[in-house]
């Protein structure tokens, strides 16, 4: 028997040995989704503070979030053409000045620029550690690409606490990430010598596949609206500044603990399959939250907006193919989505009145759940 084990190789033996193997990459990995997590949760509570500090509306300050997902944009155009060329030290690094910048808070325009190099650095991340791990994993690397993507949820939780903690001062929270950022960067090289024996070199034709990525793209919208403009409805909805950034912790406790749950069902049903439960989980608690009760609403639709990305990334890299371009191409679509959504509705959502934001996601995540629906079994092929 236990020659058989050893011909076979053990499950639980074989990860240990990937573990090991990818010890650095995956705890720089980890770190670094904490940052990313921490980073974008504080854009929803830090909002209606830098509107005061600068002297300018909500809608204005909204500008913060699509100057983050516009530097994403230009990280991930960055990808296509140094792809695995880019190093964890150089994407942490630039995300680490983008939240220094914010810290500083010297002007608006500063704290803008700051938002693009942190974003920057975040597409950069998210197109640089999810295909690695993936590869690095094998059969194991939807599982470990879900743990990952859950890491994301802890600095996400922990932010706005931090946030209420020093005094809901921007300056602060923003400062402490920077910090945390200078560690990871100065921590990550290990992670990169690891990683360049295994540089892939992609053979095979890239396959584009529209569907999964328009998909890819409006699910991704619901999301960085529900992060960055979320905390500003549910004060539009008649709650605190301080109760709206503890039910933004919430949401992504809720966020992280879809993730968790993904990484143990991952290969119970198909990864597309997952993702048309999570929208219509989605359509669901906006519903509630629209009608009912927004901040029970609000969190349930952290925990379904934690599976959007995780299985639509799966899904897409099974239709397109193992190319290098597969990656940016997934993350880019993505961008399309949370550069225009918050960016089109932040100027209107003082005019949308007490609900009128989740009435809109009511309808966005309902289509979207129909379209899932209708192509479940095609996308499941």
């Amino acid at each position: 028997m236990r020659a058989v084990d050893t011909e076979r190789g053990n499950p639980e033996s074989i990860l240990r040995d990937m573990i090991k193997t990818n010890a650095a990459l995956l705890v720089i990995s980890i770190a670094t989704f904490i940052l990313m997590g921490a980073g974008t949760a504080l854009y929803g509570p830090a909002l209606p503070v830098f509107a005061r500090g600068f002297g300018i509306s909500i809608g204005t300050a909204g500008l913060l979030i699509s100057a983050h997902w516009i530097g994403c944009a230009l990280g991930v155009a960055a990808m296509f053409f140094v792809g695995p060329r880019a190093t964890p030290r150089l994407v942490v690094g630039a995300m680490s000045l983008g939240v220094g910048l914010m810290a500083l808070a010297f002007s608006w325009w500063m704290t803008v620029l700051g938002a693009v190099l942190f974003g920057a650095g975040y597409g950069c991340a998210t197109a640089l550690f999810n295909p690695r791990m993936l590869r690095a994993f094998g059969l194991r690397g939807p599982a470990m690409l879900s743990l990952l993507n859950a890491t994301f949820g802890l600095g996400a939780i922990g932010a706005p606490l931090v946030f209420v903690l020093l005094g809901n001062s921007p300056v602060l929270s923003y400062t402490v990430c920077a910090v945390i950022g200078v560690v990871i960067t100065i921590c990550a090289g290990p992670a990169g010598r690891a990683e360049t024996a295994a540089i892939h070199t992609a053979t095979a034709p890239f396959r584009l596949h529209l569907p999964i990525l328009i998909f890819g793209a409006v699910a991704i919208s619901v999301e960085a609206c529900l992060t960055g403009l979320g905390p500003t409805a549910l004060i539009n909805a008649g709650l605190s500044e301080t109760a709206a950034a503890q039910l933004l912790s919430a949401f992504f406790l809720a966020f992280l603990a879809a993730r968790v749950c993904l990484m143990f069902a991952a290969q119970l049903l198909p990864a597309f399959t997952f993702f048309t439960l999570s929208l219509i989980g989605a359509f669901a608690s906006a519903l509630i939250a629209a009608m009912w009760l927004p901040g029970i609403g609000f969190i349930g639709l952290g925990f379904f907006a934690g599976m959007f990305f995780p299985t639509e990334y799966v899904t897409a890299t099974r239709k397109m193919g193992d190319h290098s371009y597969v990656a940016p191409s997934i993350i880019a679509a993505g961008l399309v989505g949370g550069v225009s959504a918050p960016l089109l509705m932040s100027p209107f959502l003082e005019a949308m009145g007490q609900r009128g934001f989740f009435w809109l996601i009511v309808c966005v995540t309902g289509l979207l759940s129909l379209g899932a629906l209708v192509n479940l079994r095609a996308m499941n092929r």
